[in-house]
């Protein structure tokens, strides 16, 4: 018989392999990895993606960035505990029009109440397009409930 607690990342690790998450759809990205603390995030950019001036939108490098450290986050959470993220910084490094994009989140401090997530975006040449980091705070109890 499983734990609540495996149970809960099981879960969660579920709805992200099997893409069951409404920005995933939306935004057209592929959960590819999930271990502890780790995750990769894939999207084959395109013309859907493109801002007025023809290139991929940031905003579009900022979803799969957040979603890679996201992830990676939530997978060292135990069944009780949530989290948000309350800061986010990317920096753009290369032009994309159309491209496969890889994203690595990784979390790199995680302690009872804050972590520090990392994320790499590269593309299928292996190029650096950006690099983007995040803080999380975790959320126990009450307020976890319903998260």
């Amino acid at each position: 018989m499983s734990s609540p607690e495996a149970t809960v990342k099981n879960d969660f690790r579920e709805r992200a392999k099997n893409n069951d998450v409404p920005v995933a759809r939306l935004v057209g990205f592929e959960v590819k990895e999930i271990a502890d603390g780790r995750a990769i995030v894939n999207l084959s950019a395109g013309p859907q993606h493109a801002n007025p001036m023809g290139t991929l939108h940031g905003g579009i490098l900022c979803d799969i960035a957040d979603a890679a450290m996201g992830i990676a986050f939530a997978s060292t959470l135990a069944a009780d505990e949530s989290f948000t993220t309350v800061e986010l910084k990317i920096n753009f490094f290369r032009p994309v029009r159309q491209a496969q994009l890889k994203a690595e989140g990784v979390v790199l401090q995680r302690g009872r109440t804050v972590g520090y997530v990392e994320c790499t975006i590269t593309d299928e040449q292996n190029r650096l397009i950006a690099k983007a980091s995040s803080t999380c705070m975790l959320l126990r109890g009450e307020q976890a409930s319903g998260r």
